[in-house]
């Protein structure tokens, strides 16, 4: 029997968005654009992606919210737990060591 990796790219929204959130609060819009920004528009990640990852890592107790009123405009902002400063690392871990493997390939 073969073994595969099922999430090779399923990770990557929320190890992005962790590690933004390790630097800095941010709101949804604000993480979709850096995420486009940052990789040089190479990842681009939308809302129905970035939304659904934020609640998810919220709701695993990864990340905390709260509402913020910003030049008349209310915005959540999210930003890392411990437990999410743990998730990041793990997941750098197997991502590095994921691209090691493919970097070995080409």
């Amino acid at each position: 029997m073969r073994e595969t990796n099922p999430n090779f790219m399923n990770g990557v929204p929320e190890l992005l968005i962790l590690r933004l959130l390790q630097q800095e609060e941010m709101y949804g819009y604000e993480i979709v654009q850096a995420i486009r920004d940052r990789t040089d528009a190479v990842i681009a990640a939308g809302e129905g992606v970035v939304y659904p990852v934020l609640h998810g890592l919220e709701g695993d107790g990864a990340l905390k919210s709260r509402r913020r009123t910003v030049n008349s405009r209310s915005r959540i902002y999210y930003s890392i737990t411990p437990a999410g400063r743990r998730r990041l690392a793990d997941l750098s871990k197997t991502w590095t060591n994921l691209a090691t493997a493919i970097q070995t390939m080409l």
